[in-house]
């Protein structure tokens, strides 16, 4: 299952090392070309790990409601993501690993040249290793074959089977730098106190910080978008969430795995390591800029909503400040619908009688003020309302035989 991988990774770098006469510069293009593949997956892990971040806020609300019940918190949270299209776990940091699962098979390509980028067979293979004198069995052999193939072609001429393109075999040079051989830690020994050694003492050195200021760049954008329920940044969260605790530890293993790795193979894997980091750096800023935009409109519309509910809360609290100012006593009147009515109705008898008793002194009669007779439905003035319609006083008096 391997050469599905191993085999077009095999054509595609020996076609840009004929194009351009150059291994470093073809490592170089082959970093690009695969990230610039991988840019949908890249994409899909950046979405995610957004938006893993942005929900921090509303997962520690839940860790805060449910502290004393780990099993609904667990439920809740799991809830949450489902809802939101958050991958569980660490969000997109699974996807974020698979730029390392191509390592395996391109250093399957780096260390045997012969059989992937020169297409020689196995025999031909172990013919060369026969004039060079080399265990077939050691781990870079084959680069150790392929780079003194191309320093004396002749002296393989007679190999039965071998083709032009195996002649040709590979120049590892690039910037002074043989990227076939391992870095080195003896660098800083005198007798390996030349560019040679210390071109390639660097190459793991820079993939690995370049990786740390990768990881500073992605967790810093990603904090950005970690917003309140009012669509402002909340800085606490995204520094104590999960995400920011599993990206610190990210931070950190990448560029050591990274070092430890570059210094235990050919310096050309440490240089597409290097090249991959730089480019997905420019895809991160790239991506996070195009979903900063989407989430600054969703920030947006709950900044706004927000601001129109504290306009409300506001307004209401305007209009209790009067009414506090108006009634300091707080004197309430009663607002019965059954009284009001009386008291209208009282209001327009005496209205009537106060017009009628004027109309009278103007003309010079007098007039006897009659006491008004309050009458009630019940018959009982204390108790207006104590009888409904089917109120019948006979109701229960002895009947006559």
């Amino acid at each position: 299952m391997d050469k599905i991988i191993t085999i077009p990774f095999g054509w595609l770098l020996n076609w840009l090392y004929e194009m351009t006469s150059n291994y470093g510069l073809a490592m170089i293009i082959f970093g690009v070309i695969v990230q610039l593949v991988l840019l949908p997956i890249t994409a899909k892990s950046k979405k995610s790990m957004m938006k893993m971040s942005r929900i921090q806020p509303k997962l520690k609300a839940i860790q805060e409601k449910y502290a004393n019940d780990q099993a609904k918190q667990q439920e809740a949270m799991q809830a949450l993501q489902r809802e939101e299209g958050v991958g569980m776990g660490c969000g997109g940091c699974l996807w974020s690993l698979l730029p390392m699962l191509i390592l395996l098979p391109l250093f399957t390509v780096i260390r045997q040249p012969l059989t992937y980028m020169l297409g020689a067979s196995t025999e031909v293979i172990e013919a060369i290793a026969g004039v060079l004198d080399l265990n077939v069995n050691d781990t870079y052999f084959q680069v150790t074959a392929a780079r003194e193939i191309f320093q004396d072609p002749t002296r393989f001429q007679d190999i039965a089977g071998i083709t032009e393109a195996t002649l040709q075999g590979i120049d590892f040079s690039f910037l002074g730098l043989d990227l076939g051989l391992q870095p080195s830690f003896n660098v800083f020994v005198a007798e390996f106190w030349v560019w040679g050694q210390i071109g390639l003492f660097l190459i793991p050195v820079i993939s690995a910080g370049s990786q740390v200021l990768q990881m500073l760049i992605s967790r810093k954008m990603n904090d950005s978008v970690v917003t309140n329920e009012k669509g402002i940044q909340d800085k606490e969260t995204a520094e104590n969430s999960q995400a920011a605790k599993t990206s610190k530890t990210m931070m950190y293993m990448m560029p050591i795995m990274s070092l430890v790795i570059g210094f235990t193979v050919p310096a050309a894997l440490s240089l597409y390591w290097f090249v991959g980091g730089v480019v997905r750096t420019v895809e991160d800023i790239f991506l996070t800029r195009h979903y900063r935009k989407v989430y600054d409109a969703e920030d947006a519309i709950k900044l706004k909503l927000a601001m129109e509910r504290e306009a409300e809360e506001a307004e209401k609290e305007r209009i209790r400040a009067e009414r506090r100012a108006a009634n300091p006593e707080g004197i309430t009147t009663n607002t019965s619908k059954k009284k009001q009515q009386k008291k209208q109705r009282d209001e327009e008898r005496s209205a009537k009688a106060a017009a009628a008793k004027e109309y009278a002194a103007k003309k010079g009669l007098i007039v006897e003020e009659e006491e008004e007779e309050e009458t009630s439905m019940s018959g009982i003035p204390d108790r207006p309302w104590c009888k409904g319609r089917s109120y019948d006083p006979h109701r229960y008096d002895p009947t006559e035989e």
